[in-house]
């Protein structure tokens, strides 16, 4: 599994974000190969993120260059710049 995670470190309103992520680019997501999931997480002080999985690097890769895209075109009057994106292999999950 691989993981992508985008950090915003000035948003104007986290909860709109969040509203416009899942219906945009969580039904874009959803649609992708190798998609396992996507949360959207409140970092406190105006910050936020997102967490997406996918099987493999590529299509995570792939993945975020969407959402990148989206990003740019949806989300730009509520956060500034480009989010820092980090992304890896996952090697342990633990699972309830």
């Amino acid at each position: 599994m691989y993981v992508v995670i985008r950090k915003f470190r000035h948003m104007r309103s986290l909860p709109e974000a969040a509203r416009r992520a899942e219906s945009g680019i969580g039904q874009i997501l959803r649609q992708s190969p190798g998609f396992q999931g996507y949360h959207v997480f409140d970092c406190g002080n105006g910050a936020g993120g997102s967490i997406t999985l996918f099987d493999s690097r590529d299509t995570a890769l792939a993945a975020n260059e969407k959402a990148l895209i989206w990003i740019r075109a949806s989300l730009a009057d509520l956060v500034q710049g480009e989010p820092e994106v980090t992304a890896g292999e996952v090697l342990v999950t633990v699972k309830p």
